[in-house]
């Protein structure tokens, strides 16, 4: 966790995520991915609501995920994040650890682009929204 991040979240983990080998079903870690971008947008000031308000809707590009120590029922996580911009493409780096012992979880990279009206936008609104962690 050397890695300055722009925000990070604590989530629990929760007995039905887990699948028939006791550990977080691969596919929650997506789940605990998008709920940390959410929880930014909050506190950056400009949420899922507000976009949608605005006619933007974030939607996946891409999304690379290395899976690096399982979870358990019971664990905590910490999940971080970081952000830049490429053109019209928002890329989020992102880190989940496990906080009982720092752990690596899991490394992300997760694509992001914008639909304004339904259409493929720049994002600019997105971006001057959160300039300052750009």
């Amino acid at each position: 966790m050397e890695q300055k991040y722009i925000y990070g979240t604590e989530i629990d983990v929760r007995d039905y995520e887990l699948d028939a080998e006791g550990i977080v079903n691969n596919a929650n870690y997506l789940h605990y991915l998008e709920h940390t971008r959410h929880e930014f947008c909050k506190i950056a000031g400009f949420t899922f609501a507000q976009m949608r308000e605005n006619g933007i809707d974030p939607v996946l590009r891409k999304v690379e995920i290395e899976y690096l120590t399982p979870l358990k029922s019971g664990d905590t996580m910490e999940s971080f994040i970081n952000m830049e911009r490429k053109g019209p493409r928002f890329i989020f780096h992102q880190d989940i650890f496990r906080k009982s012992d720092g752990q690596p979880v899991v490394k992300a990279l997760v694509t992001v682009v914008m639909l304004k009206n339904g259409k493929l936008s720049k994002g600019d609104e997105v971006a001057e929204a959160f300039h300052k962690y750009l």
